[in-house]
């Protein structure tokens, strides 16, 4: 299984951008797929998930405000859709793939794949 996230990139406060993970390999509609960040110096985070019935489980209340996800089950992708970028937003981005599908995975060890990560820069 092979997860290729694209999209990363440099913007200004406020901008967007379009992230994608497109997945091969594997039965794609039978994963959650979710997204992670991790930080300079910091521990890889959570952001927000898609589960298999194509339901979105946000890590936080701030997220869910700036950040939509999609998942497309005929071309093994997801997309990630996200507005109003911070500098705070900065950090690797990485989807992951995880199996689960009783409850929504959070934890890093919950997930069985994972891309290679694509940096997200916002300026002030």
């Amino acid at each position: 299984v092979q997860l290729q996230a694209s999209g990363g990139g440099l913007v200004t406060t406020g901008g967007f951008l379009r992230l994608s993970c497109v997945a091969s390999g594997c039965s794609f509609s039978m994963y959650a797929i979710g997204w992670f960040r991790q930080a300079l110096g910091k521990e890889r985070e959570f952001v927000l998930a898609i589960k298999q019935n194509g339901d979105v489980v946000y890590s936080s209340h701030s997220v869910k405000g700036r950040l939509t996800m999609s998942r497309d089950n005929v071309k093994n992708t997801v997309s990630l859709q996200m507005n109003n970028l911070t500098p705070e937003d900065t950090a690797v981005y990485y989807c992951a793939a995880s199996r689960i599908d009783v409850v929504t995975p959070t934890h890093p060890y919950e997930y069985d794949y994972w891309g290679q990560g694509t940096q997200v820069t916002v300026s002030s």
